[in-house]
């Protein structure tokens, strides 16, 4: 049985205006150590995914208009506060975006992972414990570290206490959204081995959200890519990164400089990304696709199974390999 499992998941966010649909059918499988990345654009619905893992987001103006989150077997959605608060934290811990505004900044970093110690695991909510976190997570001088308030820290040292504040209740699940942002190249290198030597070290599952496809390359087992609210396609990493299906990552992939080709001109995507209150008909990537035929625009595609390991979210996914590969032959 996966660790998670969320099945056609759909969410509105309803205002005065109506309702909008921000996740459509999302369906994602995890197991137990394993890595999942979430890749996208930003705005297609990956935060939106991994904050309803615990039912993060707020409702209203959220609401869960159908399927399932099944996480060790039991379904999220069903949960009542009691069970949610045992939950969060206690089997799923998220790292969010910018720890230094995740972080309180008038607590010392030491009471702050304290406090989860407190809630999840209140035996062992001593100053010990604390330091050890942070000796886990890499930080020097953790005892000194620990008396420090979040200003005082560098933002590679504050996404550390972010990870350890995570990690101080054992989770099952890490919740990675996109946690090297803003990071310089070193640090985001330092960040995501560290990740990696945790959940080796640890058994857990890590969601990895992300728009870098080198950080996918490098820690992913498996990646779903997202478009405007779906997810278009998903395969084992190695797979995808090699002989990419849907059109669109195809096109997320040409648009990645590389330095074997220093002369080859950056391939972008035409168009932009449809606001979620004005999609188009049929397949949402039709206007801007190269491969796109009249019939897109008529028919919402289904995630067909390409084989065990892959789905793709296009019907003419041969077509959109078949060009990949022309245009690589020609470079």
């Amino acid at each position: 049985m996966p660790l998670l499992e969320i099945k056609d998941l759909s969410l509105d966010f309803r205002s005065a205006e109506g309702a909008v649909r921000a996740l459509d059918r999302i369906s994602l499988e995890l197991d137990a150590g394993e890595t999942l990345c979430l890749v996208g654009e930003s705005g297609c619905g990956k935060s939106v995914t991994a904050l309803s893992i615990a039912r993060l987001v707020a409702s209203p103006p959220a609401f869960y208009a159908g399927g399932e989150i099944l996480l060790q077997g039991r379904d999220v959605l069903q949960m009542n506060p009691r069970e949610l608060c045992a939950v969060r934290g206690g089997v799923v811990s998220y790292v969010f975006q910018e720890p230094s505004v995740s972080l309180n900044p008038v607590f010392r970093v030491g009471a702050q992972i304290k406090e989860s110690l407190k809630i999840h695991r209140p035996k062992q909510a001593t100053d010990e414990e604390v330091v050890r976190l942070l000796k886990v997570v890499g930080i020097p001088a953790p005892e000194l570290r620990a008396r420090d308030y979040p200003f005082q820290l560098s933002g590679g040292m504050q996404q550390r206490v972010m990870i350890a504040m995570a990690l101080a209740s054992e989770p099952k699940l890490l919740v990675a959204d996109e946690p090297t942002t803003a990071l310089d190249v070193t640090i985001q290198a330092q960040i995501l081995e560290l990740l990696k030597d945790l959940q080796q070290r640890l058994g857990m599952a890590i969601l990895l959200i992300t728009h870098n496809l080198g950080i996918v390359a490098e820690v992913a087992d498996r990646v779903a890519v997202m478009y405007a609210g779906q997810v278009v396609e998903q395969a084992p990493a190695d797979l995808l990164l090699e002989r990419p299906l849907h059109p669109y990552t195809r096109a997320l992939l040409a648009s990645v400089p590389r330095l074997n080709r220093p002369q080859q001109a950056l391939t972008g995507i035409p168009g932009t990304v449809p606001t979620l209150s004005e999609l188009p008909s049929g397949c949402r990537f039709a206007p801007r696709c190269d491969v796109a035929r009249p019939e897109c625009s008529q028919r919402v595609p289904d995630l067909l199974a390409v084989d065990s390991f892959r789905a793709v979210r296009c019907p003419f996914h041969d077509a959109a390999r078949e060009s990949a590969t022309q245009e690589a032959n020609k470079a």
